[in-house]
């Protein structure tokens, strides 16, 4: 009996199951344990982006139509020509002093962006969010905002105090989308592995799709609940709630 026993043990098939227990318990160590940094996205994600429509699609045109002594309308209108002949696929595109430049406007800049900051709103549970993350881990922003816009809206908002860094993709890296180069320099400027992040935002192409190919847990976040999936939220509470089962 203790022979025949001993014929119908399969050691492989003991071996291969182990092997397949310790493989997931790595692959769940690596995905929720060692994940140290959290990464979001700014406009219409933390905070509305009515503050860039403002500066943009009212203030500059406001500006143009007083320096060459036009209707408003027809100031917006002519802007709005150039913004798309120039693309946001140029990085002159996002930058508010190139434009005074380009139009040779005598206002400030400056002066202009602080003339609006008074419309500067995060969502509702943003703050509330943060600061119970901001007790967990790293937080940081990936923008391709110019800092210009990044710097006044955290500091209007409050939520500046929450942030351990803050990348422009346009100011600090000279790229104008987050590409996936972007964040690996981003990985390797602070010294972690991709799997070692979690980013969210509200543009599924590059806020989920790219980070998420090269290893980092990405999230997108539909605001107008048009998309459903595992990796898909419709508000930063949510996105709480789902980032706190990956630690189950």
């Amino acid at each position: 009996m203790q022979g025949k026993g001993f014929e119908h043990l399969d050691v492989r098939e003991d071996v291969s199951l182990y092997l397949r227990v310790y493989k997931g318990l790595v692959d769940f160590m690596t995905t929720v344990i060692m994940i140290k940094t959290i990464s979001f996205d700014l406009d219409d994600t933390l905070i509305k982006r009515t503050f860039a429509d403002s500066v943009w699609l009212e203030g500059l045109p406001k500006i143009y139509a007083e320096e060459k002594n036009i209707d408003f309308e027809e100031a917006k209108q002519h802007l709005l020509k150039e913004y798309d002949e120039i693309t946001d696929k140029r990085i002159e595109w996002y930058d508010i002093s190139y434009w005074f430049t380009r139009f040779n406007l005598k206002h400030s800049w400056k002066k202009l962006l602080k003339n609006y900051k008074h419309v500067i709103e995060p969502y509702p549970e943003t703050e509330d969010v943060l600061k119970r993350l901001h007790e967990k881990y790293d937080l940081i922003i990936i923008s391709n905002a110019k800092k210009e816009f990044i710097d006044i809206e955290l500091e209007e908002s409050g939520l500046k105090k929450y942030f351990t860094h803050v990348f422009s993709s346009t100011s600090d890296f000279h790229k104008v989308k987050k590409i996936a180069e972007f964040y690996l320099m981003i990985c390797d400027k602070l010294k972690i592995k991709p799997n070692e992040m979690i980013h969210i935002g509200d543009h599924e192409e590059f806020d989920y799709n790219t980070p998420k190919k090269i290893g980092i847990t990405s999230f997108y976040l539909n605001r107008n609940k048009t998309n459903k999936g595992k990796f898909t939220v419709s508000n930063l509470k949510e996105f709480e709630e789902r980032i706190s089962k990956l630690s189950v």
